[in-house]
């Protein structure tokens, strides 16, 4: 079954399973389809794509059919809003959105006055990527659920890294200046002032969100500090731009990310990033893994030659929606995330858990390292992350505390 667009990439987009009846449980997509950060969205697009095509071939949603539809907000949260309304209109109940933090905060308030205002018209959001921790701890809703680790989660694993290597004396800290960049530097002075007291801190930046075209003026200061290691959230143009600026500078030392796998960074660091760029997350391709996930990797990146399997989290937001609406024997969002609230799965590289308390997931986490000719078990990429099993990290050692007070609807 094949899924068709019926839009241009920098306007709405639609993508419709063919032969769909007028059952059909409708996902609204609201991430970035145009502009500098638009191959992220892209990206993240074809995955939900790929996978709403996995769960249609085996019969749908408690036998609806998926239909995912794409709305460009331009990495914008006003124009998010607009999107989310236009989402609304068409009868759609189910939100997923991953980049940027900024746009999520906004949607997570806007669809709580929705669904006060508009009882048995509820809306969900399932958020696969904008990690900001208050989303699950002060900010936390009901109506949220997010199925990427927080940003405090993923520099724990960072800062377990670093001080586990006692030959980087100084690092440097740079990201993007909007709440998800100063969450991701707050947490690094913050733990690296426990784990690693005598690391120094020797930059702590933040640059506009997709705004800076060329990164050398900001690479040549960090060259000037003399950090042993860079720790960066960036994300899409910016996360691209930034590694590319420091590999053409010369920079040999560790690169340490949360989106270095971001789309179209591997083309552009190329071999001479090998060994230097690491990037904590899900999934390595040298994790052990079944034949079937194999499989998936290799239909995916036949169906997408231009993209290689990144978000993996996708499949895990589709899986967990599928296995809590079965669960509640309904597709009704308010019954769903009830249904899916402390739910647990085995997923493709190791146990997953959705807390009841933040709706936030728990997962093992990596902290790969960008290589060449990586082992895949089937025929991939030259370039991909690989991790030393020193290098996972297990979910129990990222759980955090929570904040959450969550005001929970009436069934």
């Amino acid at each position: 079954m094949k899924l068709i667009a019926s839009a241009a990439l920098a306007a709405a987009m639609s993508f419709v399973a063919l032969g769909a009846s007028a059952d059909t449980l409708k996902i609204a997509f609201i991430d970035p389809l145009s502009g500098p950060m638009g191959p992220s969205g892209e990206s993240g697009l074809k995955h939900f794509m790929f996978a709403a095509e996995e769960l249609n071939a085996e019969g749908g949603v408690n036998g609806s059919q998926v239909e995912v539809v794409g709305f460009d907000n331009k990495v914008n949260p006003k124009e998010s809003l607009v999107q989310l309304q236009k989402a609304i209109d068409q009868g759609i109940r189910y939100v997923v959105q991953g980049n940027g933090s900024s746009v999520a905060s906004a949607l997570i308030d806007a669809i709580e006055k929705h669904n006060k205002r508009n009882p048995g018209e509820e809306v969900l959001f399932l958020n696969y990527a904008a990690v900001d921790p208050a989303f699950t701890n002060e900010k936390c809703s009901f109506w949220h659920f997010r199925f990427d680790s927080d940003a405090d989660m993923k520099m724990e694993a960072v800062t377990d890294w670093v001080a586990g290597h006692p030959d980087i004396k100084s690092v440097y800290l740079i990201g993007q200046d909007y709440s998800f960049g100063k969450a991701v530097a707050a947490a690094a002075v913050r733990m690296l002032e426990v784990k690693a007291p005598e690391v120094k801190i020797v930059g702590n930046e933040l640059h506009p969100l997709a705004k800076v075209k060329d990164f050398t003026p900001y690479v040549q200061k960090i060259i000037n500090s003399g950090a042993d290691a860079i720790i960066t959230g960036n994300w899409g143009s910016d996360m691209v731009l930034l590694v590319k600026a420091a590999i053409d500078a010369g920079w040999d030392k560790p690169i340490l990310t949360y989106y270095g796998g971001s789309t179209g960074a591997a083309t552009a660091m190329g071999e001479a990033a090998v060994g230097k760029v690491r990037q904590v997350s899900e999934v390595v391709v040298n994790y052990p893994s079944s034949p079937e996930q194999q499989e998936r990797i290799a239909k995916f990146e036949e169906k997408y030659p231009e993209n290689s399997y990144y978000y993996h989290r996708v499949f895990n937001v589709m899986h967990f929606l599928d296995a809590a609406a079965e669960k509640a024997g309904s597709n009704d969002p308010t019954k769903v995330a009830y249904a899916m609230e402390g739910m647990e799965m085995d997923g493709a590289y190791g146990h997953l858990t959705m807390r009841a308390d933040n709706h936030q997931i728990l997962q093992d986490l990596f902290v790969g390292t960008f290589s060449a000719n990586p082992p895949r078990g089937v025929e991939g990429l030259p370039l991909g992350w690989m991790a030393e099993d020193k290098d996972h990290i297990p979910a129990a050692a990222t759980s955090m505390e929570t904040t959450c007070q969550m005001t929970r609807p009436k069934m």
